[in-house]
């Protein structure tokens, strides 16, 4: 079974980014995308109900319509077993703080780029 990775951010160049270095890492995930908070918990619920469950979700802070804190709120009310971890630039802040309270597991900072973000999933893929 593949496994499925829900990416909630609003900048698609950030999206493809994000897509690119993954593919280029040889990680095998099936990706969605939402572009902004209410759609990525629209798409979570969609995926749920085709059997499609993500096995992590990406999460941006500031998010138009709906913001982080919030869809992971909705995310966690919907299925308590989510997997969800932000990548922000806003990491080392009171709202990153509210995220993990909401029910992320984890944040990564934008800082360590995309390569650093890929390794994250690479170490999360191969636990699972």
């Amino acid at each position: 079974m593949n496994k499925v990775l829900l990416i909630i951010e609003d900048e698609r160049d950030m999206q493809e980014l994000m897509k690119k270095f993954i593919e280029k890492a040889g990680l095998k995930l099936e990706i969605y995308s939402a572009f902004d908070g209410k759609e990525g918990v629209e798409k979570y619920k969609e995926l749920m109900e085709k059997g499609k469950k993500p096995d992590l979700v990406i999460m941006d802070l500031k998010l138009p319509a709906m913001d982080g804190v919030e869809a992971t709120k909705k995310i966690m009310e919907m299925d308590n077993n989510a997997i969800i971890y932000g990548f922000t630039a806003f990491f080392d802040t009171d709202w990153a703080r509210r995220l993990i309270k909401a029910g992320a597991k984890k944040i990564i900072p934008r800082y360590v780029g995309f390569k650093g973000f890929v390794e994250e999933l690479k170490k999360f893929f191969e636990e699972k």
